[in-house]
């Protein structure tokens, strides 16, 4: 190929590569183009104004700008308030809206019903928080509390007073009436006034302990003892039970109340060096027996 041809082979080549080039280049620019197109009719759209459409709850417009954008709420209707008869106990939240009371006023009382409360008068209803005057004052006409949240001492009301239960409650004896220390039991006791079950108990068991009482004052001996209730006792033909003194061992004596271990210890000593007891004056020289410790022990001895 001499050298002309090559010019022109060239010149064709470079032809027929612009043309492919401006091939793409004019088809991407009508792509760019029509989207362009199509941002900018979105835009005129947008500054349009907006075409109101209806939908439940309210009316909105079309639109996707903020400043352009208008909704409006439907205003919802008042509610009526009724007023009817109502027991605060019973009444469900139907009935409650209806009253014209705030549904967490309606919480309130279910919670309040809910923990065990009772509206037991019309006033306590006046306690639900929130509740102003000229609201109970309307409410209050209607207010109806069934009998059955009631008190159930109402039902005794009108009617005869029960029995007294003597054996938890014993009728107490007046200042006439006497109770013979050494037969009585603890229930006869505890008719004394001042005596009730502890005493009644510490009575029986003292005189036990002692072999019988010969002598009211020796309820002095139990500690804190009603002084008081000393004249309401009489001891009658006191029988106490007996302690030999010359049989019985030491420690068979100090089991008395009347006889400690050194009183026992002197007793049996004696017997030892000077034989057998006939009085308890023969052991008056012992310092461990002044005359009223044998004066008081003196009904329980035998020889």
């Amino acid at each position: 190929m001499n050298r002309n041809d090559r010019k022109i082979a060239i010149g064709a080549c470079a032809v027929a590569l612009l043309s492919f080039i401006a091939f793409f280049l004019v088809d991407g620019t009508q792509d760019t183009t029509q989207v362009k197109a199509s941002k900018v009719a979105a835009n005129h759209a947008e500054r349009q104004p907006a075409t109101p459409f209806s939908g439940r709850g309210g009316t909105y417009a079309s639109g996707n700008t903020r400043a352009s954008r208008s909704i409006t709420y439907a205003t919802p209707s008042e509610r009526t308030v009724e007023t009817f008869p109502f027991d605060p106990n019973t009444a469900d939240s139907t009935q409650l809206l209806r009253l014209g009371l705030q549904p967490w006023q309606v919480k309130n009382i279910y919670r309040y019903r809910a923990k065990g409360g009772i509206y037991r008068k019309k006033e306590d209803f006046a306690r639900l928080y929130g509740l102003t005057v000229k609201e109970y004052r309307r409410l209050e006409p209607y207010i109806r509390i069934s009998p059955d949240y009631q008190s159930a001492a109402t039902l005794l009301k009108g009617k005869p007073r029960q029995e007294r239960d003597t054996v938890l409650r014993p009728i107490k004896i007046d200042s006439t009436q006497h109770i013979v220390l050494n037969t009585a039991d603890t229930n006869a006791l505890k008719k004394v006034p001042g005596i009730g079950s502890y005493y009644a108990r510490q009575i029986v068991r003292h005189g036990r302990w002692l072999g019988g009482y010969v002598s009211v004052d020796q309820l002095d001996e139990i500690d804190g003892f009603p002084t008081a209730s000393k004249r309401y006792f009489v001891v009658k033909n006191a029988t106490p039970q007996r302690l030999n003194v010359n049989k019985l061992t030491l420690y068979q004596l100090k089991r008395h109340p009347y006889i400690n271990y050194f009183q026992a210890k002197a007793i049996i000593e004696y017997r030892r060096l000077h034989g057998p007891l006939h009085s308890l004056q023969e052991l008056t020289p012992s310092r461990d027996f002044p005359p009223e410790a044998i004066q008081r022990l003196e009904p329980y001895i035998e020889y």
